[in-house]
């Protein structure tokens, strides 16, 4: 099984009620409201927590892109990845990732993330990603109805300037370039590309047709997780394709600690800022045109997990610390219980690549530092049996096998212990 560490970068001093003529916390926000100074002091903090992580034994460090929100304050993935290409050794650089539909021209993706690949010594995951409607149709401007075929044209041009030899052409909708000769290219031949989604058929059949890793990025626990973790592998195998657990990956927020006391009042408050701070004005959250028709008739189809009402009492932070553990949207405890609780999801939805959530809202770097401390020397190495008889074609080779080199092990009981 695969870890990977995912830098959700929150403003950590949001007020619990949003002024009155903003109902969001992206697109409108009050820019006054947010201290750039306190901006980077967690920038920095990040950084430092993923550089750790990457000493734990983490398989990848995993950096996303949203515009005009404080949720996620990395309008340039690519930025933050540099910062880790440079002064890390063994993870995957894991850009999940780049809004192709947004560049223009798209190559610039094909340049950045293959300069990341130089830096890393061939440690890049190329993400591609749809983005959401805040971020692409109020933020960006980009009609809803374009965005696909905007996102396909840019990831057929970049695909096709890492991996052609000669310069070329390309004459397309919305990209026309006379010559295309990018330099650098990626060290690897074609770096493993993900496609994360949340329960989109055009998304499964689009990872499925390319061989891409889907990144199924959930913040509503397991119940919610089921029915479209089901859809997704319903649908490998009615396309007769190998099941292998290592073609999804699945976030999970992770609050680890030395008994369950000290978790509750280590987490309880930063848990309960990440969810009651995600507020999201209805109307800026299915513009007309980005969801299709057939994804739209296979949510309604589709089995029902966490309810509206279980979902408004976790948003408005009604749910005690361990209702939200007991419905899956963290996974706390002591390490002993956190390693059940992980192998039991990850057996059940078939993840063979987890990304984990180990610093949340407004905690602490000195806890968030305990937290990876304690998942990466006594949670992660029991895991790490799970699908080991499956090969990973979508985490860099190279990465692999540092991680296998220098993370940590199980505990090997001196001859004395073994004999007690």
């Amino acid at each position: 099984m695969k870890f990977h560490w995912f830098a959700e970068a929150t403003y950590d001093d949001l007020p619990e009620v949003f002024p009155q003529r903003h109902q969001s916390g992206s697109v409108d926000y009050p820019a006054a409201l947010v201290d750039s100074a306190r901006v980077g002091a967690n920038y920095r903090m990040q950084i430092r927590l993923m550089q750790q992580a990457d000493r734990l034994g983490w398989d990848g460090l995993a950096v996303n892109e949203h515009h005009q929100s404080t949720f996620a304050m990395t309008p340039s993935p690519n930025l933050m990845a540099a910062s880790l290409a440079g002064t890390t050794e063994n993870a995957a650089i894991l850009v999940i990732g780049d809004s192709l539909a947004l560049y223009n021209p798209p190559v610039r993706v094909a340049e950045e993330m293959a300069y990341l690949d130089c830096l890393s010594e061939g440690r890049v995951i190329a993400g591609f990603v749809f983005g959401t409607p805040m971020d692409t149709a109020f933020a960006y401007g980009v009609p809803p109805a374009e965005l696909r075929d905007r996102f396909h044209e840019a990831r057929r041009l970049i695909t096709r300037a890492w991996t052609e030899p000669e310069p070329f052409a390309f004459n397309g909708t919305y990209t026309k370039l006379r010559y295309v000769n990018t330099l650098p290219r990626p060290v690897q031949a074609m770096p493993p590309v993900w496609v994360p989604g949340t329960g989109s058929v055009e998304t499964w059949d689009l990872v499925l047709d390319e061989n891409y890793c889907y990144g199924y990025l959930s913040f509503f626990g397991l119940a919610n997780a089921r029915p479209i973790v089901a859809g997704f592998w319903d649908r490998v195998e009615q396309r007769g394709l190998d099941p292998n657990p290592y073609r999804m990956a699945f976030t999970q927020l992770v609050c680890v600690a030395d008994t369950d006391a000290e978790a509750e009042a280590r987490y309880a408050e930063a848990v309960r800022y990440f969810f009651t701070r995600q507020k999201g004005a209805p109307h800026y959250g299915a513009p007309p045109g980005y969801t299709s028709q057939a994804s739209q008739r296979e949510a309604l189809d589709r089995a029902k997990g966490v309810s509206p009402e279980t979902r408004l009492k976790a948003t408005r932070g009604e749910l005690s610390f361990w209702e939200y553990d007991e419905l899956g949207f963290i996974v706390a405890g002591t390490p002993e219980r956190v390693r059940q609780r992980l192998r039991e999801l990850a057996t059940e939805l078939r993840i063979g690549q987890l990304i984990t959530c180990m610093h949340m809202g407004n905690l602490p770097e000195e806890t968030a530092a305990m937290n990876n401390e304690l998942f990466g020397t006594q949670v992660a190495p029991y895991l790490r049996d799970l699908w080991a008889d499956h090969e990973d074609h979508w985490t860099p080779a190279v990465s692999q096998h540092r991680v296998a080199a220098h993370a940590p092990r199980i505990p090997v009981p001196s001859r004395q212990e073994s004999t007690r």
